[in-house]
């Protein structure tokens, strides 16, 4: 039998090989393509024009809610917001706007995204709580306090505010209890108790004192994002948690 012939292989086969080969004896020359590449820049966001821009507006809109101008405060909020969205501290200070002229669903929904995206702070999580509570959702304002502390124990606002909750929440289990109950004889003077607690106006100014902790609490990875602190909060009612304004940082 005659012996077979190889079949000559197409001529793109030896074009692929012949540049494999190049790059395997010429590994640099990859790396060098990759080092003349110009860095990603950043984003106009973080550039210092943009930053003073947005102290700028920050301060503005702080104006405005201090002459109580909230509607044209949330509306220069809002654009600050969707300029820097990433910035916590404007999307905060909506909140509180939201919170004053009795928007109360839509500052809900303003803190709840603060939460979602920055866990870490705990003021968020107390007016969101204050706001809970005022609708009467004792568990979930619970909640929100329980994580306001874990984000900062020494945070005082959110103490005395899980406080003033755990009080409510023990008077209505009290007067369910009384219900119930109908010779009991400590649970009268337990209930009077809870009651003249949730009587007691709480101290304005206290509850106004910046939370230690609270500057540079945002996650270093989330740069332009500082924590809010503590301003004097809008006069709640008795017993009712108390939630805090922020103050502005400058960038």
């Amino acid at each position: 039998m005659p012996p077979r012939r190889l079949r000559a292989l197409p001529a793109f086969v030896g074009t692929v090989v012949l540049a494999l080969a190049v790059a395997l004896h010429a590994p640099g020359v990859l790396a060098q393509a990759g080092a003349n590449s110009p860095p990603p820049s950043l984003p106009p966001e973080y550039s210092q024009a943009s930053r003073d821009a947005f102290a700028a507006g920050m301060k503005e809109a702080r104006a405005l809610l201090a002459q109580k101008r909230y509607d044209d405060a949330i509306a220069k909020l809002d654009d600050l917001s969707r300029d820097r969205p990433r910035e916590p501290q404007a999307r905060f200070l909506r909140g509180v706007a939201q919170t004053e002229v009795g928007r109360d669903d839509d500052a809900i929904k303003t803190f709840e995204g603060l939460t979602s995206d920055f866990p870490e702070l705990p003021e968020p999580h107390n007016n969101l709580a204050a706001l809970y509570a005022r609708k009467g959702n004792l568990d979930l304002a619970r909640r929100e306090l329980e994580l306001a502390i874990a984000a900062d124990p020494d945070y005082g606002i959110a103490n005395e505010n899980l406080g003033d909750v755990y009080v409510r929440l023990a008077t209505q289990q009290y007067e369910r209890a009384a219900a119930l109950t109908k010779n009991s004889k400590t649970l009268p003077a337990k209930l009077k108790l809870a009651r003249d607690v949730l009587a007691t106006k709480p101290e304005t100014a206290a509850a106004a004192s910046t939370p230690p902790g609270a500057t540079g609490a945002a996650s270093p990875s989330k740069p332009d994002a500082p924590a809010p602190t503590a301003a004097t909060p809008a006069t709640q009612s008795p017993a009712t948690p108390t939630p805090n304004a922020t103050k502005e940082k400058s960038s």
